[in-house]
């Protein structure tokens, strides 16, 4: 949700692709997760959850419903990502958050034994790798297309607005 809430404020067209591709095959990483947590659970005895302390309560809640929440067991929610309209802000935190993703997928692979679901999370992990890589790609190209000297850099949509402000060669 991140990525394709943040492409409508990119003035790139190519940045606003990738957040548009990566934000697309991030659903596709929800649906594998999503199933394989179903898969895991939907067989599920009531003497099995009773035995998980920290799985009764979301049985409760859910019974084997999937219901995105954090390890932790909070909720998903839009507070969760980020989308400033910054150029340059966005793309950093999309890079923090594929590297929490791909630090997730190493923790899962550490406390997991299931053959099946290591594959699944080993492939998710390695695309998070990639997304990480590209945007880095994805922050160099905008910083080239943002034509400032600052080494903060500037969301250029609001700074040509602002009085005195004359964009230079864009």
């Amino acid at each position: 949700m991140r990525y394709l809430s943040q492409r409508y404020a990119m003035p790139y067209a190519e940045a606003k692709g990738l957040l548009t591709d990566i934000g697309t095959e991030e659903l596709g990483h929800m649906e594998m997760v999503a199933a394989i947590v179903h898969q895991l659970t939907r067989n599920l005895s009531d003497e099995e959850v009773r035995a998980n302390p920290s799985f009764a309560p979301y049985f409760v809640d859910h019974t084997t419903g999937v219901y995105p929440t954090a390890a932790s067991g909070f909720p998903w929610s839009a507070g969760s990502i980020q989308s400033t309209g910054d150029v340059i802000a966005d793309l950093t935190e999309d890079l923090a958050a594929e590297q929490k993703a791909r630090l997730t997928y190493d923790n899962i692979l550490r406390l997991s034994d299931d053959p099946d679901v290591n594959n699944v999370i080993r492939f998710l992990r390695e695309r998070e790798i990639v997304h990480f890589q590209r945007f880095g790609e994805c922050i160099r190209l905008c910083k080239e297309k943002m034509d400032t000297p600052n080494i903060y850099l500037s969301n250029p949509a609001f700074d040509k607005k602002q009085p005195g402000n004359t964009p230079r060669g864009r």
